[in-house]
C-alpha cells in the first residue's frame, strides 16, 4: 500500500506522464527552468546517458512551465506543491523519502504552497 501511495504522489507531482516524442522543444528542461529569473535546480552529476538534478523549493517558490524526459525522483524533504498541467491545477503532498519514476512529462509548472522547503533529486535520461 505504501508503494501505491508513493507512485500516486509522484504521478500527481509530475502532472501526468507522456512519451518522450511528445516533449516540446520550445520549453526549457527542469535544469534550465527557474522561478522569477533564478534557477531552482542544480546539476549534481552527469554522464553520457543520465544526469542528476537537485531541485529546491522554499515556501512560495515554484518552477516555471517546463518538461521532463524519462526520469526517477527521490524526495529529500517533502511538502505541499501546487501543479498545473494540461489536465488542470491540483495540490499534491510529497512525503520525505518517497520516490517515483516517470516516462516523461510534456509540460507542467509547480509552486510550493506549503510551509516547508521541498527538495528532491531527479535522475533524468539524456
Amino acid at each position: 500500500m505504501r508503494n501505491a501511495a508513493i507512485i500516486l504522489a509522484g504521478t500527481l507531482l509530475l502532472g501526468g506522464c507522456t512519451t518522450r516524442q511528445h516533449i516540446s522543444d520550445a520549453l526549457p528542461s527542469a535544469l534550465e527552468a527557474g522561478w522569477e529569473g533564478e534557477r531552482v535546480c542544480t546539476l549534481q552529476h552527469q554522464t553520457d546517458t543520465h544526469r542528476v538534478l537537485r531541485c529546491t523549493f522554499p515556501p512560495g517558490v515554484g518552477h516555471e512551465r517546463h518538461y521532463h524526459p524519462p526520469h526517477y525522483g527521490y524526495a529529500l524533504s517533502g511538502g505541499t506543491m501546487q501543479l498545473t498541467s494540461e489536465t488542470g491545477t491540483r495540490t499534491a503532498t510529497l512525503a520525505t523519502g518517497s520516490s517515483y519514476s516517470s516516462d516523461g512529462v510534456e509540460w507542467h509548472g509547480v509552486v510550493n504552497v506549503g510551509e516547508t522547503t521541498v527538495t528532491y533529486l531527479i535522475v533524468e535520461e539524456l
